[in-house]
């Protein structure tokens, strides 16, 4: 058996092996694997000697490790393993030998098969499983100095124990937790003290021997600490030992071998501090380590202080003495905020705080980003009891009052862009995020500072910002843009606080203190040069604040020229970046502003005009911009959509109050008519099948479209007249829309011209109001072609709802004429099969779209279209896919949707309610009210009843699932709706059907009874809905 295991993985493992060689050699092994049957060839195989090759050594007890832990060996040949192994080691590993050891990886994989039988058999049979490892690496005297391997094997059997039975980051199912409890307590008991005292015996020998075997012993330490007795670590002897470790000076090379000696050290002084103890226990704890004068004395070294702001500064160690610094400081907070704490612990906190304090300050302070995110967490926490001390007490202690200003200080200069930082450069991107992470991090101190201390936070904040500008105005040539950009990242920030609850005015004067010292920086920061400051991010910080505090502009319009002038500069930027967040930003400027630049709209208009011109550039194929964030994307599709804000901006700069009819029209005209020119002289070329052109057509129609948005400030709503541009202008947009329709009719062929013209479509209801109406047959062909997408169709349908909404009193007429052809086409997408998911996706949002349109119409008093002579031939193509989507076991949202459609036919076309509190009463509103079908209640009867038992009924139907009780308790709301319209006879029927179903007479009378209550009252409702689910639950036996 032995040979063939060997033949077998050296097949599988040899290059040179055939694949279907390689291939049978694979499964061989895996299916010994599954049955656990080779462990004893493997288990000759890893130590026969001579060896054999590393690759069968390892797979060789890979399965005898597998045989361990899957397959429940029993006792014998758990004992049968382990002695073989154990004389393995002891004959390798044993002190008086010379032979070689095994690699890193083997005796990694021997460790993790010795854990496991340690697993099986510690708690009964090998209680000497410790004391064997602990002979092999030697006595007191001899242990990490005469025999190194086998000491390194005692620590990684250590190790391997540890992550085995104490790794809080594994993820174990209950009885492991339970197996491994127990395990510990035994370990407790019978040989935590054994184990510590050779611990002892290493790290007192640590100047002598290998360094290596020190730090193994050192991370031994600091994992295993956590779950065993404290003082069996905290001692005079191993304490003098780690700070001995710890203190080393003079260390050049952080990753020599005491280098990384020093930082374990440190790090095992950290996990002590973090083991979980009583607050009293915790504070005697850090008082006993001396770990305030460690810290300090760490500090000053000159790895630390010396070397501080160099290229030599040891930002590993740094670090390292963060960590630990926020351990300490995360206990001394979490004793402080314990209101349980006696007095004498209470004070021995508080004056460990004000030690600690100023050692948390100096690594948040550091010049690496990495050391001040260590110690945030524990600032945080700090911060954090500050606020809450504030809010029980209603101030602060003198003594935590004046860690505030450090703190503060500290807080903004890290918010500050280092002088080796560049800012826009395209190998700076990752550095550039960490960064802007980290400035969120600091910006939640901040808020805590503020919340705590309000007023010393606004005296900071306004001190930072308008020193600043006074540099600025006083031309200091030592300013520079990492200063300026620090000021108005405070000042954009500051704004939170500033405009808190009711904005930036109340009655014409500042708001609140905050909202008044912002004031005085927005007219320091208009009234000053700062935007011509010659750095990108000073100019974009200066545009994201006035758009932000557009309420100073409000107030203060005599500042708005200035403003106008730097957004037009700013328009025209040479660098990408600023120049296209500018058009972006100065459509947010303008937006709220219209009314009061309508006297410099023409010079705005031609300002820009050069920046209007489209040119469309076909993508590039290369796939570079892929990655592209949102905001970086410099491709020729992201600057187009840069470049339509700007129609947008010159639309909302047009059509400002202030300027007369005559000069809104001419703007239009000067607008538009380029782009009509652009469009005439490039459609031929667009329907010859020129790609660029096609996309030339495209950004022409997306401008129109744009432009009219900014035109018109209407939403939809029942009262669209006001809001819509006078007669003289809406001309000009008819004949842009009739543009576009030209464009549509010759190209709708092309997905992105019909993509373009459905956001054009959706955008001139704006301007057009009603009048669109005339020209929607002419939309609906283009827009719906027989190229047209379900994903198109639905998006169509969503528009064509909201014209429905807005014009529900007009478009009677013209929905008449057009809904049959409109939903010949849905119907004929309906019916598609799907190919893919993204085609399943796509059709159960067209079916949402379609089920949501057929409930506006009979929402809004136009179900009479679904009725009328020219629409009629379709009705019952409605109803018949209503009751198919009604049935999909597939489709639970729209089956619920199509409920709801038949809900809503029935109170409107079934007459007046028969049962109820609206009996014989019209209740519907005038626009809504419709005049009931004849016949309809019959209908309703035949046709919609029997879907509250056969839906719930089908074999697919899965009555457990959340989405399908909705589509229960619909169908019950279905059954009472028809209870309201019908009355007494469909009772009747409901009672016949009832027991045909087996039902007795005590059910029948409850089945009833809810459904009566289900008329009289919401509460009721809901609960005939939950009775309905329960009993349709019951009936299916589920």
């Amino acid at each position: 058996m032995e040979a063939q295991l060997e033949n077998a993985i050296d097949i599988a493992s040899s290059p040179t092996s055939s694949q279907a060689l390689r291939g049978q050699a694979i499964d061989f092994l895996t299916q010994l694997r599954t049955e656990g049957s080779a462990w004893q060839a493997g288990l000759v195989l890893f130590t026969r000697d001579p060896r054999p090759s590393e690759v069968i050594r390892h797979t060789s007890l890979d399965l005898v490790n597998n045989a361990v832990q899957e397959h429940h060996l029993d006792p014998q040949s758990l004992a049968y393993i382990k002695d073989t192994l154990m004389a393995y080691i002891r004959q390798r590993y044993a002190s008086a030998n010379d032979n070689a050891p095994d690699t890193t990886h083997i005796q990694n994989k021997l460790m993790q098969t010795i854990t496991y039988l340690f697993i099986a058999l510690y708690p009964a049979t090998w209680l000497t499983f410790f004391d064997d490892f602990r002979a092999i690496a030697g006595n007191g005297t001899a242990i990490g100095n005469v025999n190194v391997s086998g000491t390194i094997l005692y620590l990684r059997m250590l190790g391997q124990v540890h992550d085995e039975i104490a790794d809080v980051l594994v993820v174990r199912s209950e009885d492991e937790k339970k197996r491994n409890a127990e395990l510990k307590d035994l370990i407790r008991v019978r040989d935590a003290q054994k184990i510590s005292l050779s611990w002892q015996e290493i790290l007192a020998k640590w100047r002598d021997i290998d360094l290596m075997v020190v730090e193994m012993c050192l991370k031994t330490v600091g994992r295993w600490i956590s779950w065993i007795d404290i003082s069996l670590v905290v001692n005079e002897a191993m304490i003098t030992t780690f700070l001995q470790m710890a203190g080393q000076q003079g260390i050049s090379d952080p990753e020599s071998s005491e280098g990384r000696v020093r930082d374990t050290a440190i790090d095992a002084f950290s996990e002590i501090v973090g083991k979980k103890m009583g607050p009293a226990e915790k504070i005697e704890l850090i008082l006993f380590l001396n770990l305030s004068n460690v810290v300090g004395q760490l500090i000053g070294s000159p790895a630390l202080s010396d070397l501080q702001n160099t290229p030599e500064y040891d930002n590993d160690l740094a670090e390292t003495v963060a960590k630990l610094v926020n351990n300490i400081v995360f206990d001394i907070v979490k004793v402080l905020d314990n209101e349980s704490v006696d007095g004498q612990t209470r004070q021995r906190a508080e004056e460990l705080i004000q030690q600690f304090h100023a050692y948390l300050l100096r690594f948040f302070s550091d010049q690496y980003d990495e050391v001040c995110s260590t110690v945030i967490s524990s600032l945080t926490d700090l911060l954090t009891f500050f606020r809450k001390l504030k809010k029980k007490t209603g101030g602060l202690p003198s003594q935590y009052a004046n860690m505030l200003p450090p703190i503060l200080e500290a807080i903004v200069s890290k918010m500050k862009y280092d002088e080796t930082a560049s800012w826009g450069d395209e190998g700076e991107q990752t550095d550039e995020a960490e960064f802007q992470d980290l400035r969120k991090r600091l910006h939640v101190l901040q808020q805590t500072v503020a919340a705590t201390d309000e007023a010393f936070y606004i005296e900071t904040l306004s001190r930072v910002v308008n020193e600043t500008f006074s540099r600025l105005s006083s031309n200091d040539q030592t300013l520079n843009w990492r200063d300026l950009d620090l000021a108005l990242y405070e000042m954009y920030l500051f704004g939170e606080l500033a405009m808190r609850n009711q904005g930036l005015y109340a009655k014409r004067e500042p708001s609140s203190v905050a909202a008044q010292q912002l004031v005085g920086m927005m007219s320091s920061m208009v009234e000053s040069e700062l935007a011509r400051f010659p750095h990108p991010s000073v100019q974009l910080q200066y545009m994201e604040i006035c758009v932000r505090y557009y309420q100073f502009f409000e107030q203060n319009s005599r500042l708005i020229p200035k403003a106008l002038e730097n957004f037009v500069r700013l328009t025209h930027h040479n660098h990408l970046k600023v120049r296209t967040r500018s058009w972006y930003l100065f459509l947010r400027f303008v937006k709220p502003l219209r009314a009061q630049i309508g006297n410099v709209s023409q010079d705005l208009i031609q300002a820009v005009a050069d920046l209007l011109t489209i040119e469309a550039v076909l993508p590039d194929d290369s796939g570079d911009d892929d990655m592209s964030s949102d905001e970086d994307d410099q491709s020729a599709d992201a600057l187009f959509n840069s470049q339509l804000y700007l129609f947008e901006v010159v639309g909302c700069i047009s059509s400002s109050a202030t300027v007369s009819i005559e000069s809104k029209k001419l703007y239009a005209q000067t607008i538009m008519a380029p782009l009509f020119a652009d469009m005439e002289q490039t459609l031929p070329q667009a329907r010859n099948g020129d790609e660029r052109a096609v996309l030339q057509i495209h950004h022409l129609i997306m401008a129109l479209g744009t432009l009219a948005r900014g035109y018109s400030d209407w939403v939809p709503s029942n009262t669209t007249v006001n809001s819509l541009p006078a007669t003289d202008v809406s001309d000009e947009f008819v004949k842009a829309a009739e543009a576009i329709l030209v464009a549509l009719k010759s190209l709708n062929s092309s997905m992105l011209i019909r993509n373009a013209a459905r956001f054009a479509f959706s955008r001139m209801i704006s301007v057009l109001g009603s009048r669109l109406l005339q020209q929607l047959p002419s939309w609906i062909d283009g827009l719906l072609s027989m190229s047209s997408t379900m994903d198109e169709m639905a998006t169509f349908l969503k528009v064509l709802d909201q014209v429905i909404y807005t014009f529900k009193a007009e478009i009677a007429g013209v929905l008449d004429t057009l809904l049959t052809p409109l939903l010949q086409r849905i119907f004929t997408a309906l019916a598609t099969t799907p190919s893919g998911t993204d085609d399943e996706i796509q059709l159960a949002e067209l079916r949402r779209e379609y089920l949501n349109f057929i409930l506006v119409l009979l929402n809004h008093g136009l179900g009479s279209v679904l009725v009328s002579n020219a629409n009629q031939s379709t009705f019952d193509t409605i109803i018949t896919s209503l009751d198919t989507f009604a049935r999909d076991n597939n489709d639970y949202p729209n089956a619920r949707l199509a409920l709801t459609v038949l809900i809503r036919m029935t109170a409107v076309w079934g007459g007046p309610d028969k049962i109820g509190p609206t009996t014989n009463s019209n209740t519907a509103s005038p626009m809504t009210a419709q005049a009931p079908l004849p016949g309809f209640d019959s209908f309703v009867v035949t046709r919609f009843s029997p879907l509250a038992w056969s839906i719930p009924a089908s074999p697919g139907f899965n009555s457990k699932d959340a989405q399908a009780k909705q589509v229960t308790m619909e169908a019950a709301g279905l059954q009472a709706e028809i209870v309201k319209k019908i009355g007494e006879p469909y009772v009747e029927r409901l009672r016949e059907e009832l027991r045909g179903m087996g039902a007795g007479q005590e059910m029948v009378d409850q089945y009833l009874g809810k459904l009566a209550g289900a008329l009289e009252t919401q509460k009721k409702e809901k609960d005939w809905r939950n009775f309905f689910v329960q009993f349709v639950e019951s009936a299916r036996g589920s």
